[in-house]
């Protein structure tokens, strides 16, 4: 598209139902591959994990987690709030340059199904225009509620002059509760530098992009040609930050493309963990670990090696096409250019996450439905009967019949745009 193109600065390519099958979120299997080399590296791991227990900020009605043997959230649906911070400190500003505040670059809520069969990934986007409660901030002090704020201004309202973690954290999870009514179960804060790191940690990411990326030279020196590429730590960040230039989206200056070009990444990198078989190659694995460890802020129940342990083997059989980006349906700001607004369907997404339902069309969510109407035409069984078997032919609509499906098996995800 033409760099002068008058299309919406919001818009993105039309997708089924907004949700993308068969992506992974690197992240996320990162901190969980961690916990499976608990038994290496446990005691250096610990003392490179910072963790902020944000409850004491939130108030008293906080969501439990029960604890368990294997898995210490077995059985228990887990909502993680996933914030990427740009931070400006003197590691970031080599990074992105000098800037003020401290705001919430990338945001994701990570819903984990109970029965650990399925994983749903949402990316609010930065520009929404939502209300922001009150929040203790970092300097002490209690912030006022704002109205039709930009979201990732609640991260730094909480951050204060201090720049704190553990209150920026709290305010933006308070924001999404308020919101969503979502109870975020756990937190993760993940620093730029840190992204670089673990890139580098697996080798580079291999992306095949659609079309070539060129950064404006005024924000940037980002600069990769159409086909095969192996992005490395520093490129990596670049190309998950650009929002001005050419291709992959650049053209429209938009938040929502950079969420497009976010998720083909993390894809394309979820891919690459999975391929090198992270959880048995003890010794890359532990560069890995540590990269991310001391990449990340996050919640105590997140904090414990041990605990990751049982989450990453519960998770460690899951279906690929089982994990799903959903992007929120939202529309241009006709008050405030530039920024968007979420459409009432929001809402059905916010009531699947609450309800721990499947995303529809996914594997598990078609299994769930066979399985229910397979019960559904099952025979019933006679009152008084005791189980004996009797001489009476069987009824044949019970017993030559299978179960009707209905609905059709899932065709093979098409890779997204920049998976190699």
């Amino acid at each position: 598209m033409p760099a002068n193109s008058t299309a919406p600065r919001h818009v993105l390519h039309k997708r089924n139902h907004r949700v993308l099958r068969g992506v992974a979120l690197a992240a996320t299997a990162l901190i969980a591959f961690s916990g499976t080399a608990v038994a290496l590296v446990n005691a250096d791991l610990q003392s490179k994990l910072t963790v902020d227990d944000v409850d004491k900020l939130l108030g008293d009605d906080r969501p439990t987690i029960v604890a368990d043997p294997d898995d210490p959230y077995a059985g228990q649906q887990l909502n993680i709030l996933v914030m990427g911070t740009d931070l400006r400190d003197a590691e970031n500003e080599k990074i992105a340059g000098k800037g003020g505040g401290m705001g919430s670059d990338t945001t994701m809520i990570v819903h984990v199904s109970g029965d650990r069969k399925s994983v749903e990934v949402v990316s609010i986007p930065r520009d929404s225009l939502v209300d922001i409660p009150s929040c203790l901030t970092g300097d002490g002090v209690q912030s006022a509620p704002e109205a039709q704020g930009m979201f990732n201004k609640a991260f730094a309202i909480g951050a204060g002059s201090k720049q704190d973690f553990a209150t920026a954290a709290a305010c933006t999870i308070k924001t999404v509760e308020q919101l969503t009514g979502i109870r975020i179960t756990s937190h993760v804060v993940l620093k730029m530098t840190g992204v670089i790191e673990v890139v580098d940690a697996i080798g580079g990411v291999p992306m095949c992009l659609p079309e070539a990326v060129k950064e404006n030279p005024k924000y940037g020196k980002l600069d990769l040609p159409a086909g095969p590429n192996t992005l490395d730590g520093r490129t990596a960040i670049n190309f998950l930050r650009a929002r001005h230039g050419q291709g992959m989206g650049l053209e429209l200056e938009s938040d929502l493309t950079r969420i497009e070009r976010q998720q083909a990444f993390l894809d394309a990198a979820s891919r690459e963990i999975f391929k090198q078989n992270l959880i048995t190659n003890s010794p890359e694995l532990y560069s890995v670990v540590k990269a991310v460890l001391a990449a990340i802020n996050t919640s105590p129940d997140l904090g414990s090696p041990s605990a990751l342990a049982g989450l990453a083997f519960s998770l460690r059989s899951i279906n690929m096409d089982d994990i799903t980006f959903t992007y929120l349906p939202v529309f241009d700001s006709v008050t405030r250019p530039g920024r968007v607004e979420w459409k009432p369907e929001a809402a059905e997404i916010w009531e699947r996450i609450i309800n721990d339902d499947r995303v529809p069309g996914t594997p598990a969510a078609l299994a769930d439905e066979k399985a229910a109407q397979a019960t559904k035409d099952a025979p019933s069984k006679p009152a008084g009967d005791d189980g004996a078997t009797t001489d009476a032919p069987s009824s044949p609509e019970t017993t030559d019949t299978p179960a009707k499906e209905t609905t059709k098996a899932p065709t093979k995800p098409t890779k997204r745009p920049g998976v190699c």
